[in-house]
């Protein structure tokens, strides 16, 4: 699924139109709090100023209604802390494709930074509109796609904007690149022993990633609380657990389907009640007492799959192992984590809550690849195709 890359366009006077993804969190003053999704996109950003392209740069931030501006949501804060994190002045316009947008693209000049207002301001954006979109490439003279975070959404600016670019160069920024190269092409072909560990509260959430990858994974291991469901499949006491009760013969037909390959916890560590000063014990899985609810895998469970992870040549994480942000209950969660950190396999973590408990723990660094995008990054374990990387030119 090789595509064309920015760093192989000569951008040189030309006007680059980069969707990225600056969907940062910020506080109630406006603030960020975390500004890892602009510091990702550094490097396709640099690329384009230093080779002396033109760059506009278009996101989303939140949920407006795309009715007009609303300050909660505007991009001039992540506009600001880019020419921060640049030790350059970043331009901003007030609209997205209104006279202060148009004015200011006009005059850039080689070199030149600008953010456009939140694209999702406009209500066209969420419905994909053409007549958006068209406005919006008349901008650029080069497209790229550095924003794998909505890759699998057809929003005007992931999927119509490079319809719109009719004939003129249609590329991936480096972030996204690197996101097809480990979640698709590293899924395609992968060094083996391939294991897979998928967490996170439901089975619902998750069937798809766990029939996908019960077809290439050698091993897939369950955690999290869409294990409770499995163990209420099996004729287990889960106490006040959460179970999908809709999801029991779906949970049957994977245990049947995976076999050998779908591995279940051995042991669970309950508690009395969702707090880390709550009573706690660890009991084996399909056994929690009444009044208690199974909050992480238990200590027995965490040394089997860190054995499984530790023979791996590719491991891939989607999903915590039970509540990591409140220990005890993180002692699952971390310890599958030191494992693939400790590992010398192709590491894999799939965006969200994993990519979360990563950084928490502060081992981001010793695994291959986070992956910047929960959806998208589930999406693509699925197996599924993106319009928004499809329309995009081969390499």
């Amino acid at each position: 699924m090789a595509k064309k890359t920015i760093s192989s366009v000569d951008v040189k006077g030309k006007r680059v139109l980069m969707r990225v993804d600056f969907n940062v969190p910020q506080d109630d003053a406006g603030a960020i709090t975390d500004d890892r999704r602009i510091r990702m996109a550094l490097p396709s950003i640099k690329s384009v100023v230093d080779r002396g392209g033109k760059l506009i740069l278009m996101s989303h931030l939140g949920r407006p209604k795309g009715e007009g501006n609303d300050a909660k949501f505007t991009l001039k804060p992540a506009a600001i802390r880019l020419g921060e994190l640049l030790g350059k002045s970043v331009q901003f316009a007030t609209d997205t494709v209104g006279q202060d947008a148009e004015t200011k693209v006009a005059g850039l000049k080689d070199g030149d930074v600008l953010v456009l207002e939140n694209v999702r301001f406009q209500k066209e954006e969420q419905k994909g509109d053409a007549g958006f979109a068209a406005k919006l490439a008349a901008f650029a003279d080069v497209y790229c796609n550095d924003a794998f975070g909505t890759c699998h959404r057809e929003d005007a600016s992931m999927v119509a904007v490079p319809r719109a670019m009719g004939a003129k160069p249609k590329v991936v920024g480096g972030l996204v690149e690197k996101e097809i190269t480990y979640l698709s092409d590293v899924m395609s072909k992968p060094a083996r022993p391939f294991v897979a560990i998928v967490g996170g509260a439901k089975v619902s959430d998750k069937i798809l990633v766990i029939e996908n990858l019960l077809k290439v994974c050698d091993l897939v291991l369950i955690g999290g609380a869409m294990a409770y469901t499995f163990a209420k499949a099996q004729g287990g006491n889960l106490g006040k657990s959460r179970v999908e009760m809709d999801k029991l013969d779906l949970a049957k037909e994977l245990i049947a389907k995976g076999g050998a390959k779908l591995m279940l916890p051995v042991d669970t560590h309950c508690g009395d009640d969702f707090k880390s000063t709550c009573n706690k014990v660890v009991v084996k899985f399909g056994q929690v007492p009444d009044g208690f609810e199974g909050l992480d895998i238990g200590p027995e469970t965490a040394k089997l799959y860190a054995e499984k992870v530790k023979s791996a040549k590719t491991v891939v994480w989607n999903g915590p192992m039970g509540v990591f942000e409140m220990p005890p209950f993180d002692a699952g969660t971390k310890a599958v984590a030191q494992a693939i950190a400790d590992s010398d396999a192709t590491s894999i973590i799939g965006g969200g809550d994993s990519a979360a408990a990563i950084e928490q723990f502060g081992m981001a660094d010793k695994v291959t690849h986070v992956s910047t995008g929960g959806g998208a990054s589930l999406e693509m374990l699925e197996g599924k195709k993106f319009a928004a990387v499809e329309l995009l030119d081969e390499a």
